[in-house]
């Protein structure tokens, strides 16, 4: 099924592409690596900025580049070309920073062959951490890679999935990777699924042949679900669990369902701020646009008051902008969509007059011939001496999931009293900011950057959140019983 969709998607490139002759793929991933690298070099504010954290960005553009138009001989496939895409995306080890498909692609539950069970990262391992029912011949549960044919597990996740999957250099990465470790993925890089390998279980170490198994769309969803937590068909939703709200946010999307969510909040908020306390539940919160963030903070002011809040939101600090005509033009679109919003306009005004500031400014820039401007951020707001309405304590449930405006929210979250931030170690993301999207020549696939720099962000760069010890979750994430179970070990 899913193989259709895959190749119901490549003849639709050819469709979109208008000619026989443009089904060469090759052809076309070079047009689009050279035409994101020349948008970042032009409009990234990575290029023109120094410190440490354009570092990276000019390491890799032009070293980058170089490397996967080497390896656009293999490129013989759309799937390819998503995987060759993603490659040069992700060597900027930067999360804002992403090329994607703009056809149906595989999703996370996706293999075209897997040898019957699957990997997770724990405790800086990969071990064995689901295996289908009736499956015979393979490591059990909780068994370690060692090595296959000769490559440790370290060296068999650098060629199979750095850069093809994920960013390995941070926690996140390796988290929602590790289940593709011995998949075939259908990565002409990657390769498919190794013959021999060797696991180590207690203190013994044995060698398995793998036997492939065609992969269904059930059964690798089940195995990425038992190793991933993945959040269900409702992001948002309230909940008593063991006598507490349980709020879940697993998703910062437009689409979520935020005005029957906030009604909910604002409906039990004394019962929220009530002795007994409650659990926020991020896991899996995903947000990239401005309107995420606005969403977090919004929540966090239904709960406390925004009197209560507005002292302890960090102050945003300067705004560094790369003063180009393609960067102007963002805000001159953003700023249309606003003004042709009715509700917008009506609670928003602040808003649209900040945006026509800046596009003002990029007015200014330009016509002087400068690379950049700063613009000054919110300030930090002196203490309203508001009193804390929220009389119980507060876990706030994090995974490698929450990502951007999630971050954001987190940056308030954990500056309110009798907050503790528990689970695992959340994504990070660079000060490079506010994504602008970008359609590449081959007409499927976008690139998106952040085109601003919040040079004087409190949070460092790729710095994630992590939980304190004793407030670590270092059981199975995909296990709820025992997550809920866990998080009600921390209100005793």
């Amino acid at each position: 099924m899913l193989r259709l969709i895959s190749a119901a998607s490549a003849a639709a490139l050819t469709l979109i592409s208008g000619s026989a002759s443009a089904q060469d793929f090759r052809v076309l991933a070079r047009q689009d690596l050279q035409a994101a690298h020349d948008a970042l070099r032009d409009n990234h504010p990575a290029a023109v900025i120094p410190g440490q954290a354009s570092e990276a960005f000019r390491a890799w553009l032009d070293a980058g580049l170089a490397d996967a138009m080497s390896k656009t001989s293999g490129v013989s496939s759309g799937d390819a070309h998503s995987y060759l895409m993603r490659y040069y995306a992700t060597g900027f080890h930067d999360s804002n920073i992403t090329m994607t498909p703009t056809f149906q692609g595989f999703g996370p539950y996706f293999a075209t062959q897997w040898p019957g069970f699957t990997t997770g990262w724990r405790d800086g391992k990969y071990v064995v951490t689901y295996v289908k029912p009736g499956t015979r011949g393979v490591p059990p549960v909780g068994a370690e890679l060692v090595d296959c044919i000769g490559k440790t597990a370290e060296q068999m996740a650098q060629e199979r999935l750095q850069g093809w999957e994920g960013d390995l250099s941070t926690e996140a990465g390796r988290v929602r990777t590790a289940p593709y470790l011995l998949w075939n993925r259908n990565n002409p890089w990657g390769g498919g699924v190794p013959q021999l390998c060797n696991f180590r279980n207690g203190r013994r170490e044995r060698e398995y042949e793998l036997k492939i198994v065609p992969a269904t769309a059930a059964d690798v969803e089940a195995a990425y679900r038992a190793t991933v937590y993945m959040p269900g068909a409702q992001p948002l939703g309230v909940e008593m669990v063991n006598g507490r709200p349980w709020l879940h946010i697993h998703s910062f999307a437009d689409s979520a369902g935020w005005d029957a969510f906030n009604a909910a909040v604002e409906a039990q908020a004394e019962t929220l701020r009530g002795p007994q306390g409650f659990v926020l539940d991020l896991r899996g919160a995903a947000g990239q646009s401005y309107t995420s963030t606005a969403r977090g903070y919004g929540l966090a002011n239904r709960i406390w008051t925004p009197e209560y809040t507005v002292s302890r939101q960090p102050a945003a600090g300067e705004i560094t902008y790369r003063a180009t005509p393609a960067n102007r033009q963002w805000f001159v679109d953003t700023l249309g969509r606003m003004q042709a919003d009715p509700r917008f306009v009506q609670e928003s005004g602040p808003v649209i007059e900040q945006t026509a500031a800046i596009v003002a400014a990029f007015d200014a820039a330009l016509a002087a011939g400068q690379e950049t401007f700063t613009l000054p951020g919110r300030e930090a707001v002196p203490d309203t001496g508001a009193a804390n309405p929220v009389q119980g304590p507060i876990v706030v449930l994090v995974d490698s999931g929450c990502s951007g405006g999630c971050l954001d929210t987190l940056d308030l979250l954990t500056r309110l009293p009798n907050v503790r931030l528990a689970g695992s170690t959340t994504a990070p993301d660079t000060i490079f900011i506010e994504q602008t999207v970008q359609r590449l020549p081959s007409n499927y696939s976008d690139l998106s950057y952040g085109h601003k720099a919040w040079t004087s962000r409190q949070r460092a760069n790729n710095q994630p959140f992590t939980p304190a010890q004793g407030l670590a979750y270092t059981g199975n994430p995909a296990d709820e019983t025992a997550v809920r179970a866990w998080v009600g070990t921390l209100f005793q």
